[in-house]
């Protein structure tokens, strides 16, 4: 479930910074989508 939801949270800010034109939308969806793609780089909870 965490997966799904993690890729759907990219997919929406990609989508959504792809339609802004808005400078400080812009930096705080390329946050967000840092901070998600970080997440790729930690452990699951099963590798714990």
């Amino acid at each position: 479930m965490d997966k799904f939801v993690h890729r759907a949270n990219l997919e929406r800010f990609r989508r959504l910074l792809a339609q802004t034109t808005d400078e400080e939308r812009r930096r705080q969806l390329e946050r967000l989508i840092a901070e998600e793609e970080a997440k790729d780089d930690l452990p699951s909870k099963q590798e714990r």
